[in-house]
C-alpha cells in the first residue's frame, strides 16, 4: 500500500522535526505532515532557543543525537551564557536565532534524511478499529495515511484563536488557517484535551528605533554551545535592552480594558516564560 507507513508525525514544529528524524534515523518508513511545507521549522515567537527554563532539554536532544543543536550552531545570530553571577547549576544558554535561516535549514536537514517523507495536507481525523487502536488519519484533503504508530505535535494549531486587542480570529499564528475537527475526534476518542495561551512579543520596524538611547547588550564568546565539540565562534550581533517606566504602567493601566486577559476573553493556562506585558 502505497500510503502505509511505520510512523506518521503530525506537525512540523521542533517536536515534529525531532520525532521524524528520530523514527526514520531508527529506521522506521516515516511520514512528516505538515500544514505548509514551506514554514517548517518557523519560529513566529521570540527567536531564541534555550534558557534558564528550557536549555536543558536542549542539552537532551543533543545528548540523544536530535537536530535542533545542529541547527542552531548553524543559524544563531547570538549567544549568552545567563546566570553567570551565580554558581554554574544555574547557568543557562541561551541563542538568538536567524528564524528565516533555521527554517531553512531544517527543511534542507529533513529532506536528506532517508526513510522518511514529507508531506503538506491538514490531518484532521485518526483512522482507528473497533478497539480504538490507531490505524492512520485522514486529511481534510480525502486522503488517508496508515500507521499504527502517530505522534502528533500540534503546537498552537488546533481549534486556534488569535486576539489583537479586541480582535479575534480563527488562526494557527497570523496568517496561517487554525486545524478544526481533529480536537473533537480526540475528545470522541476519550483524549482529555486542553489550551494553553502563549504571548506573541510585537514586530519593531528597525528604523524607527533610536539605537543611541537603548542599552547594548554584547554576545558572549563561547567555545561550546548545545553540541558536544567545539565551534567556530560567529560575528555576533549585539542585542539591545529596554525597560519599563512609570510612564509605560500608566499606559498599559489606562488601557487594561483593550486586553483579552482583563476581559475575560481568555482563560487558558500561560506559560511562565512568556506572559504578556499587561499580566506582568
Amino acid at each position: 500500500m502505497i500510503n502505509k507507513f511505520d510512523v506518521i508525525v503530525v506537525g512540523g514544529g521542533h517536536a515534529g522535526i525531532e520525532a521524524a528524524h528520530a523514527a526514520a534515523k531508527l529506521g522506521s518508513k516515516t511520514l512528516l505532515i505538515s500544514l505548509n511545507t514551506n514554514r517548517i521549522g518557523t519560529m513566529p515567537c521570540n527567536p531564541a532557543i534555550g534558557g534558564v527554563g528550557k536549555g536543558h532539554i536542549v542539552y537532551e536532544v543533543s545528548a540523544l543525537g536530535g537536530l535542533m543543536p545542529k541547527l542552531c550552531t548553524k543559524t544563531y545570530i547570538q549567544a549568552r551564557m545567563l546566570n553567570t553571577r551565580k554558581g554554574p547549576a544555574v547557568h543557562g544558554l541561551r541563542l538568538q536565532i536567524d528564524k528565516s535561516e533555521y527554517s531553512a535549514q531544517s527543511i534542507k536537514a529533513l529532506e536528506k534524511i532517508q526513510n522518511l517523507t514529507i508531506t503538506q495536507a491538514t490531518v484532521e481525523q485518526l483512522i482507528t478499529n473497533d478497539k480504538k487502536e490507531i490505524q492512520g488519519v485522514k486529511t481534510k484533503q480525502g486522503q488517508a495515511y496508515y500507521a499504527t504508530c502517530v505522534i502528533l505535535t500540534t503546537g498552537t494549531f488546533l481549534n486556534g484563536v488569535t486576539y489583537v486587542g479586541r480582535e479575534t480570529q480563527h488562526a494557527g499564528r497570523e496568517g496561517e488557517e487554525a486545524v478544526h475537527n481533529l480536537t473533537e475526534n480526540l475528545q470522541a476518542l476519550g483524549i482529555k484535551t486542553t489550551r494553553l495561551k502563549t504571548g506573541t512579543p510585537p514586530r519593531l520596524l528597525k528604523s524607527s528605533i533610536d539605537f543611541c538611547s537603548i542599552e547594548r547588550q554584547k554576545a558572549d564568546s563561547l567555545e561550546y554551545l548545545f553540541e558536544f565539540y567545539p565551534h567556530k565562534t560567529k560575528k555576533p550581533h549585539d542585542c539591545f535592552m529596554t525597560y519599563t517606566n512609570e510612564k509605560t504602567h500608566k499606559i498599559i493601566l489606562e488601557n487594561k480594558e483593550l486586553s483579552p486577559i482583563y476581559q475575560g476573553d481568555i482563560k487558558h493556562q500561560g506559560p511562565r516564560y512568556c506572559p504578556s506585558i499587561e499580566a506582568k
